[in-house]
């Protein structure tokens, strides 16, 4: 019996032992600089998001957030570098709804979005549109719906890339109104607008941010944002769900905070609380506000789940869209 008790009790010691300098290098988090890994170029709407909201959330930290820029792959190489990294709370990954595409897109990924990352907070979402030219005959969304439907085929809606939100967002509007229309993709946003503006294409489905300034030109116009409220930048225009009747339908681009799976759970719950904190101040709200993101936290449990369901949800578009894994 002594025995047993001496064997425990140093196991208990061991175990303690062993958790103190985990304790001890959570509680001095950060003591050095954090990386911002973020899968997209500089200056687009993801990178700006990254670099608002990692100053704030240095300062509070009183570390400086370097954001370092990884595009290429569709996240992919972003996404491997974080996934791969010392799991210490130094290195982060801007996530979005594109790490849950790629689930459903590539044949092989060097990580697995639900595993191989520890959730922190949502961060922010912004609207995504239908436009048409300034001079298109359709007032709203279910007009161009009833012509599609009257010529199936007809009607050729452009979007960027195969595989990103916009293009998929495109077909998952062709499934849920049960209409053929010609998805076109276009190698970026200013090829799909010289393509609208010049009638090659009837519509298309865009970020809104950088379509503003085209429907502020009256050069196109918004039948529709495809989240689940109106936009504050055009409350007139209504949603798809509204316009069209698709009960449901909702779709918006989201970034969020990861970090490597298996970083300490008191060095995530650390992020979550502070990232909450900047996300909840005015001014960092109206300067997401101002690109056009709708500053929102979250519980890493609650990113857990969105990732799941986003996962779900494109892989299930990719599917039925027949859409060729890459």
């Amino acid at each position: 019996m002594e025995r047993r008790q001496f064997l425990a009790g140093a196991g208990a010691t061991l175990a303690a032992l062993g958790a103190a300098p985990m304790r001890a290098r959570a509680a001095a988090y950060p003591d050095k600089p954090i990386r911002l890994v973020v899968p997209f170029g500089a200056g687009g709407v993801a990178d700006l998001t990254a670099r608002a909201v990692g100053q704030a959330l240095g300062q509070r930290l009183g570390q400086s957030v370097v954001v370092d820029n990884r595009p290429g792959a569709g996240g992919v190489v972003a996404g491997d570098a974080v996934a791969k990294a010392a799991p210490d709370g130094y290195t982060l990954l801007l996530m979005s709804n594109g790490t849950a595409v790629s689930e459903g897109l590539f044949k092989r990924l060097p990580f697995d979005a639900r595993k191989d990352f520890a959730p922190i907070s949502l961060l922010g979402r912004f609207d995504l549109a239908l436009v048409v030219p300034g001079s298109s005959k359709f007032k709203n969304l279910q007009e161009l719906l009833d012509a599609a439907r009257q010529q199936p085929g007809k009607l050729n809606l452009g979007t960027v890339n195969v595989g990103s939100t916009q293009h998929l967002s495109a077909e998952l509007l062709k499934l849920s109104a049960q209409v053929d229309l010609q998805v076109v993709p276009f190698n970026g946003t200013p090829a799909v607008l010289t393509a609208l503006r010049g009638g090659q294409i009837d519509a298309a489905i865009e970020i809104l941010s950088p379509l503003m300034p085209q429907i502020q030109a009256q050069g196109v116009r918004a039948l529709a944002v495809l989240g689940d409220g109106r936009s504050p930048l055009l409350p007139q225009v209504p949603t798809a769900a509204e316009s069209a009747g698709l009960k449901g339908f909702e779709v918006s681009s989201w970034n969020a905070l990861a970090a490597p799976a298996k970083t300490p759970p008191d060095i995530v719950a650390r992020l979550a609380s502070e990232a909450r904190q900047v996300l909840e101040s005015a001014a960092l709200k109206k300067q997401l506000a101002d690109l056009n993101v709708q500053a929102r936290a979250s519980s890493p449990e609650q990113l857990a789940a969105l990732l799941d369901s986003e996962i779900k949800r494109w892989s299930d578009v990719i599917a039925r869209a027949k859409i060729p894994r890459q």
